[in-house]
């Protein structure tokens, strides 16, 4: 059953990260990891009913499973929006309800819905309607002044009773006046505890945690401590390796832990294709120059594909160079 699946894979997800997560940096996630959940960057609802859908929504065969986050605060929108998303073959349909950008405060949508259960609920409501895949939300514990202990458990009542069994949860508060996007990332304190306490009080829920996790060791700590999944962001984006490439074994226990040398070399063929299609090499090399992150060679291979992948006519020759000499940096070590 698909949303079985999907559950079983959102054990360990990868953020939906604006700029990071396109379709070029969830194929080389997929190649590391067979299992995560992936999740596409925001879209907005109106976008997609207006804009290029294959340009924003389109994507590989080889990703799933892959989520689409959806950005959005009208419930008519949002059910077309799903409708679509869903059409594309994604696997699960997310709300996002917890970005504090100010693109999403003037659009009055993202954590600024935390203030707001009764319109998430109704939203989710419609999607659930159009969708025949899973609709999920992400959520903040909370905003500005609000007191999470309070807003957040009326928040989990409010939406599951539209019918959402899965919730993201970040552990911080978003502080939507006085602090940037950035900052909101990582200044309000993180309160995993009170994540915790959520699973408790609705262990009917799948409830998953973000928020400052680092190292795959912490979100199998998680996992033990009984939570349902664990989703990290931008540790898995600068350091996908150290994530991702041990995830399958640890977490699902599988084995074949898949090595960043033979990543770079079973993305030549995607980066082969995409330049037949017209695409520039460092569309795609950008999101690769964390693979080798605190290993010999590391600085080397940042180097190459940054002052190479953008130049005319750069093609899957400079990252076979640029493998080389970490592959000889390793070996001479």
């Amino acid at each position: 059953m698909l949303k079985n699946r999907v559950e079983n894979a959102a054990r360990l997800s990868v953020a939906p990260m604006m700029d990071w997560t396109d379709r070029h940096c969830r194929h080389l996630h997929r190649l590391l990891s067979r299992r995560a959940l992936l999740y596409t960057e925001m879209v907005t609802a109106p976008a997609i009913l207006h804009g290029d859908r294959d340009k924003l929504l389109g994507f590989g065969d080889a990703e799933h499973p892959v989520a689409l986050q959806l950005g959005g605060s009208d419930p008519a929108e949002l059910r077309a929006a799903a409708r679509v998303g869903a059409a594309f073959g994604y696997d699960e349909i997310n709300l996002n309800c917890g970005c504090p950008s100010d693109r999403v405060q003037s659009g009055a949508f993202g954590a600024v819905l935390m203030t707001r259960p009764d319109l998430v609920a109704e939203c989710c409501a419609e999607m659930i309607a159009a969708s025949p895949v899973e609709v999920t939300v992400k959520c903040r514990i909370g905003v500005d002044e609000q007191e999470p202990e309070e807003v957040l458990p009326r928040f989990l009542e409010t939406v599951s009773a539209a019918g959402v069994d899965r919730f993201t949860i970040h552990a911080r508060k978003a502080w939507l006046q006085g602090l940037s996007p950035k900052e909101n990332r990582d200044v309000p304190p993180l309160d995993y505890d009170l994540v915790m306490r959520m699973k408790r009080d609705f262990p009917h829920l799948h409830i998953s945690v973000n928020g400052g996790i680092a190292t795959l060791d912490a979100a199998e700590g998680f996992l033990d401590a009984g939570l349902d999944g664990a989703m990290i962001g931008r540790a898995a984006y600068h350091n996908p390796a150290d994530i991702l490439s041990a995830a399958d074994r640890r977490i699902w226990g599988e084995a074949g832990d898949m090595r960043a040398e033979d990543a770079v070399k079973a993305m030549l063929p995607y980066i082969e294709a995409h330049l037949g299609q017209g695409g520039r090499l460092h569309q795609v090399t950008r999101h690769m120059l964390g693979l080798f992150a605190g290993r010999p060679g590391a600085r080397g291979w940042r180097r190459v594909l940054s002052e190479g992948a953008s130049r005319p006519g750069a093609g899957p020759e400079l990252v076979v160079e640029a493998l080389a000499r970490v592959e000889d940096l390793q070996q001479a070590a």
